[in-house]
């Protein structure tokens, strides 16, 4: 069982794990502007916890997005740095299939669409399924307006399960789904999950290429857009 701390700030909740052979240590504190702040700190408090120092970890796991841009920086930035100065290898997590462990673990089943409200009035959304061999990327993330993913939705059938945050944003557009699943139990312990399956694979990286994901340039409405609305 290896040692992992695990990191993720790519939504309002900054989600952390430490995973060792006695458990999963998970902390969940709130993220967005204050993910920077706080990342850094809630990291020493959750290693001093187990009494573990940065040398005693076997890789650092990071949210590599998609999510919040300052977010999905924060995160990259702080895994490179305490991966460099540990001399540690570092897992790269794909942050909407930590949406999909989490509905799995609530009962959603094990073929998920993640819908995560991107602002601005788009959502991040990808396909996944469950295998023994584990997650199968079955529609890679990508960027969508609500109708045009029901329409993508309209050609392929209804999902069979759907988790995420834009089900509540944009629940309007989007209707009733039969197998919901908006809110997340634990993003920490979903990470965790990932960052151990992710070891188990073998899927190391050296910290000078680990970057962020993203799917969008544009993060934010010019003033004459915002009017407009």
């Amino acid at each position: 069982m290896p040692v992992l701390l695990a990191l993720d700030s790519a939504t309002d909740t900054l989600a952390l794990a430490l995973v060792t052979p006695a458990g999963t240590r998970c902390c969940e504190v709130a993220g967005g502007a204050q993910a920077s702040a706080r990342l850094l700190p809630e990291v020493q408090a959750l290693l001093a916890a187990e009494g573990l120092a940065l040398g005693q970890l076997d890789a650092i796991a990071f949210g590599q997005g998609p999510g919040a841009f300052t977010g999905l920086r924060t995160a990259c930035a702080v895994a490179q740095g305490l991966a460099f100065g540990a001399g540690k290898p570092v897992l790269a997590i794909d942050s909407l299939m930590l949406v999909a462990e989490d509905a799995r673990a609530q009962g959603a089943g094990d073929e998920v669409w993640v819908a995560m409200d991107a602002r601005i009035g788009e959502i991040y959304a990808a396909h996944y399924r469950f295998t023994p061999a584990g997650w199968q990327v079955l529609q890679a993330p990508a960027l969508y307006a609500p109708v045009a993913l029901l329409a993508r939705w309209a050609e392929q059938g209804e999902p069979l399960a759907v988790a995420g945050s834009a089900l509540t944003e944009y629940a309007a557009v989007l209707g009733e789904l039969r197998n919901a699943w908006p809110r997340a139990r634990s993003r920490a312990a979903a990470l965790g999950a990932l960052a151990q399956a992710a070891w188990q694979r073998g899927e190391l990286l050296d910290p000078a290429d680990a970057l962020p994901l993203y799917v969008r340039d544009k993060v934010a409405l010019t003033t004459a857009e915002r009017e407009r609305a």
